[in-house]
């Protein structure tokens, strides 16, 4: 039976979460709600999840696959230590950051998606899980490495019997079609 590695279901939910705590915060900001600076507040969580959340982990088997221009971030995450790296600090700290989102309507989904992220961090940080950066540049296969030596007529391409000779021997290359050519009146 797989191990479900946990610490990646509560990076989608917490980077999620993130951009929902944002969204409300500047609805709750743009409309000028009473307790509006809880909303100001779901702005700045949001943001600081968001950018703490968008690296992810290297996966403990298989492919880790990175985001796109995660790469950065990984650098700046990795730089806080094991302040970061630690899912017991993270679980606590989505747990205190969701808190102000539960005074108002604006921000109370994403307050409520950022308990559930923790709650997740929280098992993965049971289950012996820690973030692990991915810090390598993968380079991508070429595409062509197969192939040896690439086509040197167009395409479409006659059969190979068919095919022009080298012009070595000028009567050899010439080219018979195998088909009739007639002008037509």
């Amino acid at each position: 039976m797989a191990k479900i590695e946990w610490a990646m279901w509560a990076n989608e939910q917490a980077l999620a979460a993130g951009l929902i705590y944002l969204t409300g915060g500047i609805v709750g900001v743009a409309g000028q709600f009473r307790g509006w600076q809880f909303a100001a507040f779901g702005i700045a969580a949001g943001v600081f999840v968001c950018l703490l959340e968008y690296p992810r982990s290297k996966r403990g088997k298989g492919t880790s696959i990175e985001r796109s221009g995660q790469y950065c971030f990984t650098v700046c995450v990795k730089s806080f230590g094991p302040l970061t790296r630690n899912y017991y600090v993270r679980a606590f700290l989505h747990a205190a950051l969701c808190v102000p989102g539960g005074f108002m309507l604006a921000t109370v989904l994403g307050c409520v998606c950022l308990g559930m992220a923790s709650l997740i961090y929280l098992s993965a940080a049971i289950h012996g899980e820690h973030w692990e950066p991915i810090l390598h540049i993968e380079t991508q296969k070429r595409i062509g490495e197969s192939i040896k030596e690439p086509p040197q007529n167009p395409p479409p391409r006659p059969p190979p019997e068919l095919r022009r000779k080298k012009a070595d021997n000028l009567d050899a290359a010439a080219y018979d079609n195998p088909m009739s050519v007639t002008i037509s009146e």
